[in-house]
C-alpha cells in the first residue's frame, strides 16, 4: 500500500525519572551526550533537558524528563511516559492517513514539541473505536524540517 508520508528514522528517545540530574549525569556526564537546552511546562507536568548525539539528519536527541510537581499528571518520571519519537516528512497527512486506518491518537492533537517541531502521539493502549496503538509503547510522531528531510531521504 502506497502511504502518503513516510517514516525517516528516529528523532528521539524520552527518558523520565524523580531526578534529571541522576539522568543527566548518566547521559550526559558518563555517555558524552550533548546537553542542548532545557523545556519547563506547568501544564504537561515537565521539567527536561534537551540532550543529543550525533550530527544534522544523524542527530538523536534523548529527553531526560522529572515532574514539575511530582504528586501531579502527566507522571513524565513513570516508565509509561518514556517514549521515542519518530522524525516523518508530512505530520498532518500521517495523521491522517494513521487515523482512517484506526489508529489512536493521543488527546492534544498536532502541537509544538519541546524542541520546537509539530508533534503529536500516537497513544499506547487502542479502544473500540480506534483499535490500533503503541501496543504499550507511547510514540510521537515529530514534523521533520526540510534540511532533516533532505539529509534522511537520500
Amino acid at each position: 500500500m502506497t502511504k502518503p508520508f513516510k517514516i525517516l528514522g528516529i528523532q528521539q528517545i524520552a527518558i523520565g525519572g524523580e531526578d534529571k540530574d541522576r539522568l543527566r549525569k548518566l547521559w550526559v556526564d558518563l555517555l558524552g551526550f550533548e546537553y542542548k537546552s532545557t523545556f519547563v511546562s506547568e501544564r504537561e507536568n515537565v521539567d527536561e533537558d534537551i540532550c543529543a548525539i550525533g550530527k544534522g539528519a544523524h542527530e538523536i536527541e534523548v529527553d531526560l524528563m522529572q515532574p514539575f510537581d511530582i504528586e501531579k499528571k502527566p507522571a513524565v518520571h513513570q516508565t509509561p511516559l518514556n517514549h521515542i519519537g519518530l522524525w516523518v516528512d508530512d505530520l498532518p497527512k500521517a495523521v491522517e492517513c494513521l487515523s482512517a486506518q484506526g489508529l489512536r491518537f493521543a488527546p492534544g492533537g498536532i502541537r509544538k514539541g519541546a524542541a520546537g517541531y509539530d508533534i503529536t502521539f500516537v497513544h499506547p493502549k487502542g479502544n473500540e473505536e480506534f483499535p490500533f496503538c503503541g501496543e504499550g509503547v507511547l510514540i510521537e510522531l515529530v514534523q521533520a524540517p526540510p534540511d532533516i528531510i533532505a539529509g534522511l531521504s537520500s
